[in-house]
């Protein structure tokens, strides 16, 4: 084995080493739960550490929806579709709490929401990160929260992307996201 490789597989076996279920290949379920709590209540820790609260994500929602709703772009999807504002924002807000602090409260299928939008392509993307990045920087309290938050969203965006892509496109649109700007 090479030296590159050698230390590579002892850097994986140190990764995988801290995780107490790669020890018990049959965990329980109830192991299995506490893995993932602990799991989540770690990932929420490091997002709260870097100012990523509930009321942070609470901010970002109201912030970037009063941005969309005034574009001229993308103000009138969103109130052709959207009947009940609160209802929207409290539902933005779960689905991003459920993101940035892997909460596990949003249940929802973003894809298929998107899927059945007629007419969204890149540019409506783009846009849309751009008011979100826009945003972010306006909030801005920690540079590793923007460029978190600012990743998950671009990733969200080129996955739903790539999704209406391929639908219309076949293998065609996987990189349909490519494009898209970054925080």
């Amino acid at each position: 084995m090479s030296g590159f490789r050698h230390l590579a597989a002892h850097a994986y076996i140190a990764r995988m080493a801290r995780h107490s279920h790669h020890d018990n290949p049959n965990p329980t379920p109830a192991e299995v739960q506490a893995h993932a709590a602990a799991a989540r209540a770690r990932k929420r820790a490091e997002a709260e550490a870097i100012g990523i609260d509930a009321d942070y994500v609470s901010r970002l929602v109201d912030g970037f929806y009063g941005r969309i709703r005034a574009d001229a772009l993308l103000g009138p999807i969103f109130a052709e579709r959207i009947a009940d504002w609160d209802l929207h924002l409290d539902r933005m807000k779960t689905f991003w709490r459920s993101v940035l602090h892997n909460s596990g409260e949003f249940s929802g299928n973003p894809m298929a929401k998107h899927l059945a939008m007629p007419g969204l392509a890149a540019h409506h993307f783009a846009q849309w990160l751009e008011l979100f990045y826009t945003t972010l920087r306006d909030l801005e309290t920690h540079p590793a929260a923007t460029r978190l938050v600012g990743t998950r969203a671009r990733m969200i965006a080129e996955s739903l992307l790539t999704g209406i892509a391929t639908r219309e496109r076949g293998v065609g649109g996987l990189k349909a996201g490519a494009d898209l700007p970054y925080v």
